[in-house]
This record gives C-alpha cells, sequence and structure tokens, in this order.
C-alpha cells in the first residue's frame, strides 16, 4: 500500500488508487541511487553548460525538440521520421508523407507552448489540459476530449482487452481528481527532494493517474522537460527521456508496474536516473560535433546568415531562402549553389525547377547512432503491438 492500492469496484474489475506524493515511507536514497544521482547530475550540468559555448542555441534546440517529438510519438505507434517532419514543415499540402506525421508536428507545437507558457505560468493542471489539447488538435485522438481531463474509466492493455483482462486500470474518476490535486501541490514541492528524484516521482504518478483518453505518455514525458526548465536545472531543453524508454520499453512498464504492484520506488528511480544519464552524455556529445560542424562549415562560405538558417532548417528550397535573406531570387539561388559546391546542400529532387536542397552533414547528427544508442528511426510490428492501448484503443 505504499504506492497505492488496488481497490475492487461494483462492476467487478480492480482499479488502482494512487498513495499520495511524496511516498511514505519515502525513497530509500542507498549508495548506488546517490552514486547514480551523482553522475546524472554532472551530466546534465554538462548538457547545461554545452549550450552557453553555443552561438546561438535556439537554432539547434529546433532540432532536437523536433528528434523527441519523433521518438515520443514513434513509442506510440507513429510510423513518421525526423525526415516527414521536415517535409512537413517544407510543404505541408503537397509533400507525400505518412499521415501519423501530424501527430508528431503537434508534439512539437505542444512543447514549445508548454515552454512558452511556463514563463508566465507555473506546471500545474491548467497548463497540463492545455498542453493536451494542442497535442490532440485535428489528429488521430481528436475526438477523445482534447484539454479535458477523462470522464469515464479507462484502461491500459492490448488491443480488444475489456476492464477485466486489462493489464492496468488506472483510478476512477472522482479518485483520479483526488490525485491530481495532490500531484499538482506535489509539482510545486521544490524542497523535499532533489530535482531529479522528484521528476521520476512526478512522471511515474502521472502515468499512474492516467487522467486523459488519450496521449497520457506523451504528456507525462513532456513533464520531465517542464520540470527541469521551471526548476532552473536546464537552460534550454535539451534532455528528452524518449530515446532511452523506447530501447528499453519492457522495462520502463516493469518498472511501473513494480510501484503499483510491491512499492519500488527505489527500483524506478535508479532506471529514472540511469535514463539521465545516459541520454545527457549522448545529448552532450551531439551538441559538441554541431558547434564543431559549424566551425567547420563557417570556413568554407562566406554566408554565415545562411549557414545559421540551415541549423535552424536543415530542409529548403531557394524560395524559402530568398524569404529568409530578403534578397532577390536569383541572388538566393547563387547562395544555395555555392552552398552545394562546398559540399554543404545536397540537391535531393533532380529537378531543374522547385529543386530542393538538403544539409546532410547536420542531418547524419541525428539521423546517425551517435545522436544518441537508442534511436531507431522505424517502429516495429512488435513495438506497435505493445503500445499502451485503452478505452477505444487510446494511448
Amino acid at each position: 500500500m505504499r504506492a497505492g492500492q488496488f481497490i475492487r469496484q461494483v462492476e467487478g474489475y480492480r482499479a488502482f488508487v494512487p498513495a499520495p506524493l511524496p511516498p511514505d515511507p519515502p525513497p530509500v536514497l542507498d549508495a548506488e541511487t546517490i552514486n547514480l544521482m551523482s553522475r546524472a547530475d554532472r551530466a546534465l550540468g554538462r548538457l547545461d553548460g554545452v549550450t552557453s559555448i553555443l552561438p546561438n542555441p535556439d537554432l539547434f534546440v529546433a532540432m532536437f525538440v523536433r528528434q523527441e517529438a519523433v521518438l515520443s510519438s514513434q513509442i506510440e505507434g507513429t510510423q513518421s521520421t525526423l525526415e516527414d517532419v521536415l517535409q512537413f514543415e517544407l510543404d505541408e499540402k503537397g509533400a507525400d508523407l505518412p499521415k501519423d506525421v501530424g501527430e508528431v508536428v503537434n508534439y512539437v507545437n505542444a512543447m514549445n507552448f508548454g515552454l512558452g507558457r511556463l514563463k508566465d505560468l507555473p506546471l500545474c493542471l491548467k497548463l497540463i489540459r492545455e498542453i493536451h489539447e494542442r497535442l490532440l488538435r485535428g489528429v488521430r485522438g481528436g475526438e477523445k476530449t482534447p484539454g479535458d481531463f477523462r470522464r469515464s474509466q479507462n484502461w491500459i492493455g492490448p488491443a480488444g482487452c475489456t476492464l477485466a483482462t486489462a493489464a492496468f486500470v488506472p483510478p476512477p474518476v472522482h479518485q483520479m481528481h483526488s490525485a491530481l490535486d495532490n500531484l499538482e501541490k506535489f509539482l510545486h514541492d521544490d524542497e523535499t527532494f532533489p530535482v531529479l528524484i522528484h521528476c521520476a516521482l512526478a512522471h511515474a504518478q502521472f502515468e499512474t493517474i492516467h487522467p486523459f483518453i488519450d496521449g497520457n505518455g506523451r504528456v507525462g514525458r513532456l513533464l520531465i522537460t517542464f520540470l527541469l526548465c521551471q526548476r532552473e536545472i536546464l537552460h534550454r531543453p535539451l534532455l528528452y527521456l524518449s530515446s532511452f524508454l523506447k530501447a528499453n520499453r519492457a522495462e520502463y512498464y516493469d518498472r511501473l508496474t513494480a510501484i503499483r504492484q510491491s512499492g519500488d520506488w527505489e527500483g524506478w528511480i535508479k532506471f529514472f536516473l540511469r535514463g539521465v544519464f545516459e541520454v545527457s552524455q549522448a545529448a552532450t556529445e551531439t551538441a559538441r560535433k554541431i558547434l564543431a560542424l559549424r566551425e567547420e562549415h563557417r570556413q568554407r562560405v562566406k554566408h554565415q546568415a545562411l549557414l545559421d538558417y540551415l541549423f535552424e532548417q536543415p530542409l529548403v528550397s531557394i524560395h524559402m531562402v530568398q524569404q529568409r535573406l530578403g534578397c532577390g531570387f536569383p541572388t538566393a539561388g547563387k547562395y544555395v549553389e555555392q552552398f552545394a559546391e562546398a559540399g554543404i546542400l545536397r540537391e535531393t529532387t533532380g529537378f531543374q525547377r522547385n529543386r530542393r536542397y538538403r544539409y546532410d552533414p547536420y542531418l547524419s547528427l541525428f539521423e546517425s547512432p551517435d545522436f544518441s544508442p537508442f534511436t531507431r528511426p522505424d517502429v516495429d510490428e512488435g513495438d506497435a503491438q505493445a503500445t499502451e492501448t485503452e478505452a477505444g484503443h487510446s494511448t
């Protein structure tokens, strides 16, 4: 009962009602946990420090945000890749893209919206609902009350399961609201636990409450980044755990289950800290490679404004360059060709008109295993079958 208890409902199924946070008794921070937390803190500090030496951090953050959106959405079964997202931004109507690319683009928009709102509004239930509404606006799950907490019972399990056969049933609605009120208070508690322990507890509790009909996993992963930024541990949103959780999906679900069944907060916290350390290490290395790449390419070309634009938008057309630089079309075309001759841009269409160009050296940093040892741009059949499902096969 440390983390809560399963309570049989009048309909016959058992729903889990979480105990309030913080856990009672509090998590035991043994020597292993302290060592993991120390390593994770140092790695996170190095990652945050990298942003101080980047010439324009916001240009680079955009790519990290897109990559996180792709990976977090792939956990929920989408097929879209980073390339698909960039193509969508380039030509939303004309490109032949997977239908679910809109879900990934919504994730990017929801993340950017939430980060902007944190400047005026602390992380709270109102902000969580606003993020959720933008996440599901006009895409799969858009009919499932975006921006509103559920008004009926949901459940988690394989497609076709029922409340009686579900792997996990979150708290009933009236107890869900009590748990959410407690979670909101805990989100504002910045004194009881170290930051990373605080993030670990909040994420797991949100996933247990499962307050929406759809989109819980994605919102829960966003909460981690929002908490780190709100607590000013990160000054730029560069840490995203989706690559780690995707690669360790079975253990991730097992750790959450162990909290509910035996109150094993300690095992979950160690797993979470290991993820923070490994992802921080990988992201720091990628940021350093970005900086080195920029310096190398600054030596090859004269037009620095166009080079900076490519770090923000690595798929471009001549028309886009014309608009960004405020020059004539022939001038923009000349600049683009100079970059192509220098090996920085590659023409991808083979057309004489409406040509598009790709900044291959930059994109390869995110598409190669070096970005993260866990990143893969595809979802296999096993991944799709393992996706959490709830009332109406929602995630």
